[in-house]
This record gives structure tokens, sequence and C-alpha cells, in this order.
């Protein structure tokens, strides 16, 4: 769901601030925007992170390398073909699978990547401006033992060290959990956001919610298309203002969205494992400063 940059860190509504998984979705969120404004166009994350985890010289298979800096296996496919065009990995059938490639670094990869890496050091530093040199330090450890999980033994360090990849892991991880939880509801990680904000806001102009969630105006007007055909939102044009359409939250939304709320807070915790709950609560006031800094 895409955001928009200034937008979308400059609002932290109290009843998803409290909420590790918001928080992380937001972060990485920031991290995104942050990326786009830091990185030189010919510099692709995920094709650094591919080259870095090529840099010991073995070759490693697609879905390897997909499952290593967090992408699809589609995106990861077209990432792989790039860098292969561009001669920067040798991409050839993977012996072990001959249905699979599997990419190995070429010497020209090896010299974009040194040539990549101060500018990536760059995005952590933007990432993190809004923090002091401790704070950063003491996010990144928490984000590191919390992620330690989905982090194979191999993983390169610069990779371990970055604010923006660990949030996207955990961000991963905690959306899957909540997005298998609220199936059987009918609704999405998305709608939720929408819902409890609709709540905390009251009745709200469409232009207003999306900056409060961190969403652009486009993907509100999806959701909350999405959230009408289910029952779960109204609108309501002003009278004065025929151009504003204000989103009210209909009845039966309401224990739905007490329902989501403690499946968040639950689920939120989970998703941070190992991290015990005074580390999680220290989390997510770094995070918080993080998105809203």
């Amino acid at each position: 769901m895409s955001t928009s940059g200034d937008d979308q860190r400059a609002v932290l509504l109290p009843v998803l601030g409290r909420l590790p998984g918001h928080l992380l979705w937001r972060a990485h969120a920031r991290s995104l925007a942050v990326m786009a404004e830091v990185l030189p166009p010919d510099i692709d994350l995920h094709a650094h992170a591919v080259l870095l985890a090529l840099d010991d010289g073995a070759p490693r298979s697609q879905r390897e390398l997909a499952d290593l800096v967090v992408v699809s296996r589609t995106s990861m496919t077209a990432t792989a073909r790039v860098l292969d065009e561009c001669g920067l990995v040798r991409r050839e059938r993977n012996p072990a699978d001959r249905r699979s490639y599997a990419l190995t670094l070429t010497e020209a990869g090896r010299r974009a990547r040194q040539a990549w890496q101060p500018h990536v050091q760059r995005l952590d530093a933007a990432l993190t401006r809004g923090l002091s040199a401790q704070e950063t330090d003491e996010l990144r450890g928490l984000l590191r033992r919390a992620a330690a999980s989905d982090l194979a033994p191999d993983t390169p360090a610069p990779l371990r060290d970055s604010v923006g990849f660990l949030v996207s892991r955990l961000k991963f991880r905690a959306h899957r959990l909540f997005s298998t939880a609220l199936r059987s509801h009918g609704i999405e990680p998305q709608h939720f956001a929408t819902l409890a904000a609709v709540r905390e806001l009251g009745p709200v102009p469409q232009s207003e919610l999306a900056r409060a969630i961190g969403m652009s105006p486009p993907s509100i007007v999806l959701i909350a298309d999405e959230l009408g055909e289910r029952g779960l939102l109204t609108r309501e044009r002003l009278a004065a203002d025929r151009r504003t359409q204000m989103l009210h939250l209909s009845e039966s939304a309401g224990p739905l969205l007490d329902h989501a709320l403690g499946l968040a807070a639950d689920l939120g915790a989970e998703a941070l494992a190992p991290l015990d709950s005074d580390e999680i609560a220290r989390l997510v006031v770094l995070l918080r400063r993080l998105v809203t800094r």
C-alpha cells in the first residue's frame, strides 16, 4: 500500500502508535520514502543486498536470495535478470535444480557493491537522523535480536547492521501473522488501521484519514470502497462542500474492531519474540521517534 513522503511520518494516532505491528509498517514506509530521497536513481537497494550476499564468491539460488533480502520470488527474478544484463552477476541454471537459477558475483559486481556501499550507509543515517547515536545503537540491537530467527547464519554483516533491512524483516513477519489472523474476519491489516483511525478521529474526511495513517489518498479511496462493500464503513458528503466525503464507522464494525485490536496487541508481541515486555516497550518508544521525527 503506497504512502507519501512527509505525510506518512507526520501523524501517529495513539490507538495505532502503541501497536508494534503498525509502527513497523510505518517505519518500513518511512524507509522507502527516505530511500527515494537519498539513493541515486541508478542504485537499487535489493540489488545491493544481492551483491552483498554473493560477496563470498559462492553461487546462491534465486529462491535463497529472495528469502534473504525479503522480496518475492517474482521480484527477485526481475532483479537477477537486470544484474545479469548489467554484467554484475552470472545467472546460470542451478545444478541442484535445473528448473531454477543460481547467481554468482562477477568482478564488475564486486566493484559496484563497493561503489554503492557509501550511499547505502547514508540511507540508514538519514532514516535514524531523529535519534541520538546511543538510541540508534539501542534500536539496532533490539531489532537484530527480534529478527534473529529470520536471519540466516551467513547473512552479510552490513545487512545485520542495517536498521532499514531489519525493520523490513520484522514488518513482513508481523504483517504475515496479522493477515493470517484477520483472514477469517474478511479484512486485512490496512482495513484494520483504517477502521481504528476512523473510530479515534470520529467522522473524518478521506484526505485527513490518509495523513493520519500514512497512506496516499488514492489508497484510502480504495480501502474505503472495500470496507463499504463489507458494510463496515459509510460515506457521507458534507452539505457545505459536496466534494468532501466524511467516513463513518458502521455499527457492525465496532465488535470486529475491538477483537482486531486485541489480536494486534497479542500478535505484535509474538512478532517481536524473543524480546521481553520491557524491551518491546522500549522498542515501541524508539520506533515512534523514528516514525515521527
